[in-house]
């Protein structure tokens, strides 16, 4: 599969990310996820700041900002990990979010089957040894099972990372920086793996410094900044609201910073 078809077509979906109201008439398309005016606080310090949207089935949804821009305290409250200090995260779905952070909590002594293995029972899941070979096989690590994870490649780690995110089979998957560690081959097939994800439905939220990966894969974008979502919409949406070349998502981006003071 071609990643590159599947991300076209979420940015020509005419359906994209929109900001949601706490008070949304009745009868409006229930999302797979909302976040209704998240506000997280560390003290004095405001990590965000009432940040709303809506996530649909199948979407892909890149966070880009600069450093501390609350990328991962976001995707954190989203998965649950934080509590918000105001405002609530909905689901329309039974099933659970996964969730992926930058640092892969992995026992290097043990093998990839063993990782999961014991992720599995932690998640309760009914039929843990179904899981593990569920998710080796969905992940292509069948003849890396037995592999210390030590061993593995920076890509395989992360395939391992990703595959316990997605143990319970959860309906959205988060992930914070999830290539920021690979090379570009690893890279292509990572988001390969992502890209039939999504094809199955899964909503896909991940967070980059690379706005050239945000570009190429994601079909609808959030920039935040200082805590704040000061637009959601698609690429091509980000382009035209300063004037840019369509081809250059990276320096509306910048233009985009500037305009605002930042």
């Amino acid at each position: 599969m071609d990643p590159r078809s599947w991300s076209a077509r979420a940015r020509d979906q005419t359906t994209s990310l929109r900001t949601v109201s706490t008070t949304a008439p009745a009868g409006d398309a229930i999302a797979t996820l909302a976040a209704r005016s998240l506000t997280k606080r560390f003290g004095a310090r405001t990590a965000l700041s009432e940040v709303s949207f809506e996530l649909k089935a199948s979407q892909v949804v890149g966070i880009i900002g600069p450093n501390g821009a609350g990328k991962t305290t976001l995707l954190s409250i989203l998965a649950g990990v934080l509590q918000p200090t105001e405002g609530d995260v909905v689901t329309a779905s039974d099933r659970p979010i996964g969730w992926v952070p930058q640092q892969a909590a992995l026992y290097s002594k043990l093998s990839a089957a063993e990782n999961l293995r014991l992720f599995a029972r932690l998640e309760k899941l009914p039929d843990p040894d179904a899981a593990v070979e569920r998710m080796l096989a969905q992940t292509g690590l069948e003849d890396r099972a037995d592999d210390e994870v030590s061993r593995l490649s920076a890509g395989n780690r992360q395939r391992v990372n990703i595959a316990i995110g997605l143990l319970c089979r959860p309906s959205v998957l988060l992930l914070d920086e999830p290539s920021a560690s690979l090379d570009p081959r690893q890279r292509e097939r990572l988001w390969q793996f992502i890209g039939g994800l999504v094809e199955g439905g899964t909503v896909v939220v991940f967070s980059t410094h690379d706005v050239g990966e945000a570009e190429r894969y994601a079909g609808s974008v959030l920039v935040l900044v200082d805590g704040e979502l000061l637009f959601s919409g698609t690429p091509a949406e980000l382009t035209r609201a300063v004037g840019g070349d369509p081809r250059d998502l990276e320096a509306a981006f910048v233009r985009f910073l500037h305009a605002r003071g930042h």
